[in-house]
């Protein structure tokens, strides 16, 4: 019967080794999660706050541009059609660099997502 008992005994160690292997598990995808979660806010509340201020100072920044440039060519059309055009071009040199946009980004967040 002593065999029976170790064999019984062995499983009860195995098992309870199992079942705290399963919560600690649990515990730290829980953890993981709460990690991904409360980073991706923070980023993104980052992204909106510094973005709208950042927004509101270029919309400022090109009425400006506009009327300093519609002066120069004494014409406010003019000076509000450069200003177009000059973001127009910002737009497209971004528009040619958008995958190398994309892998920078995918990168940059991978390493925080897997690590």
């Amino acid at each position: 019967m002593s065999v029976f008992d170790d064999l019984n005994t062995t499983t009860d160690k195995a098992s309870g080794i199992g079942e705290r292997y399963i919560k600690t598990s649990h515990q730290y995808i829980k953890l993981k999660i709460f990690q991904q979660l409360t980073l991706s806010f923070s980023i993104l509340s980052k992204v909106l706050v510094i973005g709208g201020f950042a927004f509101f100072g270029i919309i400022f920044l090109a009425v400006a541009l506009a009327i300093k440039l519609g002066n120069v060519f004494n014409s406010i059309m003019l000076g509000y059609l450069a200003v177009g055009i000059i973001f127009m071009g910002i737009a497209l040199i971004i528009y040619i660099l958008r995958s190398k946009i994309n892998k920078l980004i995918i990168k940059t967040f991978s390493s925080k997502f897997f690590d």
